[in-house]
């Protein structure tokens, strides 16, 4: 499968520089090699490879340096690392980098070509279809961010878990993880833990052979069988009873699964991305989740923000579902007046987006006329609006949550967060000031 695809070795131990360069061109790659980071970016410059799989401890430059580095030279360049010291928080760093895989030394022959193969397949989809996250509006930075992160480590193999309140769209999210990875075309297999008893969810799960059990009339694969190529979505992970967490955990060190009642293993491969609104270290520390499956499933974490914490995120999910309400009952679309709009922006909303959709169909369904009013809206919500912000409260919060994260993100560097704001420098320095926001808290020495 390899059709010739360049490959660049980066090792600064010739010996095992030479033993892998022999290895893949055995494989059939065409294959350039260096012996430190520096050298790789000349060789890179003179002749791009389709694939890079690096050293991660080298002098100088190490290989989440190089990482970096390709990333801004080279744009979704598909980069393996290999090291002798792997750890979680290496994997990690480098998953959130970009790297398409992290391989402990000594590498495995098969493992490294198929990861390769990976590492072209992700390369060969590079083109995202641009509707990978078509379910998820948005106009908060936050959020941006958060699908910035979530479009880079899509593009890897990587266990996912989304954490984040009730409601706020978790598996929307996973979703579009798997939209945007090479795995789309797959099956996504969703699943609620906490939403069945233990001996039916590891059923679902493992699946069983005919007699098993009560009930088992017939043979049924189970969905991590189904999802086999694709994605396996594990909603309310937290919830999962500990006899099963133990049998999920055997599944994911060595990708194979038996069903209940069954005397053989089956190959799987698939990717799985949890989610949980629980504290899953408290749930550690209580003796309710294991510690080994937690850092399993915990390669990459993407937290989900509350909805009070992208208010301005809400008038455009009150569009959507106004516009989703009116096509299913085929009826015109209602509007909320503005005073309305301006309570729906101020509630304190806990159950997220999901309460919100819930209370944007109530009032159309109750709405006299076209139109939904303020006294509408302040019934509804009843109790819920008695301590509300004014609007210019609420935007000011948000302004001042802007700034600190603009400042968190630049290390303190005003130029650059005014650039990144499209505000000039004069006038990003009255907006911190109007907003009590010292850059200087935010310098990388700073404390």
């Amino acid at each position: 499968m390899s059709d010739g695809a360049r490959i660049l070795l980066v090792d600064d131990d010739p010996s095992l520089l030479r033993l892998l360069d022999i290895r893949l061109q055995s494989a059939g790659y065409i294959v350039d090699t260096a012996e430190s980071a520096q050298a790789a970016l000349v060789q890179v410059e003179k002749e791009p490879p389709d694939v890079v799989v690096t050293d991660l401890k080298m002098d100088g430059m190490d290989g989440l340096g190089l990482l970096n580095e390709l990333q801004q030279r080279q744009p979704g360049l598909p980069v393996l690392l290999l090291t002798a010291h792997g750890t979680i928080p290496d994997a990690v760093q480098a998953t959130q980098g970009g790297a398409v895989a992290f391989l402990t030394k000594p590498v495995d022959r098969e493992e490294l070509l198929r990861e390769i193969e990976r590492a072209l397949s992700v390369s060969a989809n590079a083109q995202v279809p641009e509707d990978w996250r078509a379910s998820i509006v948005t106009r908060s930075p936050r959020m941006e961010e958060l699908l910035d992160q979530a479009r880079r480590v899509a593009a890897t193999h990587t266990s996912v878990l989304i954490t984040g309140d009730s409601g706020t769209g978790k598996e929307l999210l996973a979703r579009a993880v798997h939209r945007a990875s090479p795995r789309r075309d797959a099956p996504f297999i969703a699943i609620n833990c906490g939403a069945m008893p233990e001996g039916l969810l590891e059923s679902e799960l493992m699946g069983h052979e005919k007699g098993a059990f009560t009930g088992a009339q017939q043979t049924n694969p189970g969905l991590i069988r189904t999802a086999d190529g694709g994605t396996l979505f594990l909603d309310e992970i937290g919830d999962m009873p500990l006899s099963l967490q133990v049998k999920l955990l055997r599944v994911l060190q060595e990708r194979r699964v038996r069903p209940v009642g069954g005397t053989r293993d089956f190959a799987v491969d698939v990717r799985v991305i949890s989610a949980t609104h629980r504290d899953l270290s408290q749930a550690i520390a209580a003796g309710e989740f294991r510690e080994d499956l937690f850092y399993r499933l915990n390669v990459i974490q993407l937290r989900l923000p509350p909805l009070s914490e992208r208010r301005e995120d809400i008038p455009l999910l009150v569009s959507r579902r106004l516009r989703a309400l009116a096509e299913r009952d085929r009826k015109r679309q209602r509007v909320y007046a503005p005073e309305a709009m301006e309570l729906m922006v101020a509630a304190p909303w806990p159950g997220n987006v999901r309460q919100l959709d819930n209370a944007v169909e109530q009032h159309v369904a109750l709405a006299p006329g076209p139109v939904i009013t303020v006294e509408q809206v302040r019934q509804s919500l009843g109790g819920e609006i008695t301590n509300f912000p004014s609007v210019a409260e609420a935007r000011a919060a948000f302004t001042r949550d802007y700034l600190v994260r603009l400042l968190k993100l630049t290390e303190g560097n005003v130029s650059e967060a005014a650039r990144l704001a499209q505000r000039n420098r004069s006038e990003f320095y009255k907006l911190l000031s109007r907003h009590d926001v010292d850059p200087g808290e935010f310098k990388r020495n700073a404390g």
